[in-house]
């Protein structure tokens, strides 16, 4: 190691390049009990532009302020980013027909849904069945598509719920394949709970691709409740996916997921990508410091173990 670098390694069978889809102002920031000034959120946005997350940042969401009041500044957060190049994604998630049109008035072109693969947590979430939540998003993805839009479906609790425990594996590829056929151009598969281990991983992707569902479609979001969230992601990129969801500094959570903790902290992953010789196009330093900085407004140290031992 020099430098604050890991020594590099390459491993057969990995990809040379890992996307990675960074949730950290919307995904990270919207279970912090104070207010953060929405000054602030834009350049914490830039700040992860800057520092190399050019892939995707994922920057807020069109929700009702009552269900996640720390989003409630999206209407004004968005032309903050303006200034940002066209070719960063700057995705938002849409809860609902509302929520879509709300950000296609501000000129969103990439837009997320939250679907879940158990019926506790579409309840808990959005106070639907699943299949009503999917029938909710039909008109969604339908508008989003004809305007050009790219869409992105989450899916939730695809390896365990904390009311329904181990979640069956044919059950979230039933609600990733409904997806699918509506038109989104990415599914992210979230351990929402942190409880999922490689061999689930690994068997839930093949029951996916044999289901018509590629890699080069799917992307992983992993919790590290457990401390499973790095093998976890080393068996995704094994597999074939090359997209990587991680909230810089590893801020975030669930508010309807008691039992969930943090993201995956993104510098976390850029460490081992490093040190495996895949290329991230991140600068791990200005990431840190980055992440630092927002530490510090949120008033407590950073829970990325990275972050930590660089200091």
């Amino acid at each position: 190691m020099a430098d604050g670098l890991p020594m590099t390694v390459p491993a057969e069978g990995l990809p040379s390049r890992v996307r990675i889809y960074e949730v950290g102002p919307r995904d990270g920031l919207q279970n912090e009990k104070g207010i953060v000034p929405v000054e602030v959120k834009a350049e914490f946005v830039h700040r992860l532009y800057e520092a190399g997350l050019r892939d995707a940042v994922e920057v807020t969401s069109f929700v009702h302020p009552r269900w996640v009041p720390q989003l409630a500044d999206a209407e004004e957060l968005v032309p903050l980013l303006a200034d940002l190049p066209d070719e960063l994604p700057r995705p938002v998630l849409v809860p609902n027909s509302r929520g879509a049109e709300r950000a296609l008035a501000h000129g969103c072109r990439h837009v997320a849904v939250f679907a879940s693969a158990t019926e506790s947590f579409a309840k808990a979430n959005l106070n639907r069945t699943v299949d009503e939540s999917l029938a909710m998003f039909e008109p969604v993805l339908r508008r989003a598509k004809s305007e050009g839009q790219w869409v992105r479906g989450y899916v939730s609790m695809c390896f365990g719920d904390p009311w329904e425990g181990p979640v069956p594996a044919e059950q979230v590829v039933r609600v990733c394949r409904a997806l699918v056929d509506m038109g989104c151009d990415q599914l992210s598969l979230g351990d929402t709970i942190g409880v999922a281990t490689p061999g689930q991983v690994v068997r839930l992707l093949r029951l996916l691709n044999e289901a018509g569902v590629p890699d080069e479609l799917l992307a992983v979001h992993f919790h590290d409740t457990y401390g499973q969230a790095l093998a976890n992601t080393l068996a995704a990129l094994q597999h074939g996916v090359t997209t990587v969801d991680a909230s810089a500094g590893g801020l975030g959570g669930c508010p309807y997921a008691k039992s969930a903790t943090g993201n995956l902290a993104t510098e976390d992953l850029v460490w081992m990508l490093r040190g495996l010789g895949i290329d991230t196009g991140v600068d791990l330093d200005k990431l840190a410091a980055t992440s630092r900085w927002m530490a510090e407004r949120l008033g407590r140290p950073s829970p990325s173990r990275t972050v930590r031992a660089l200091g």
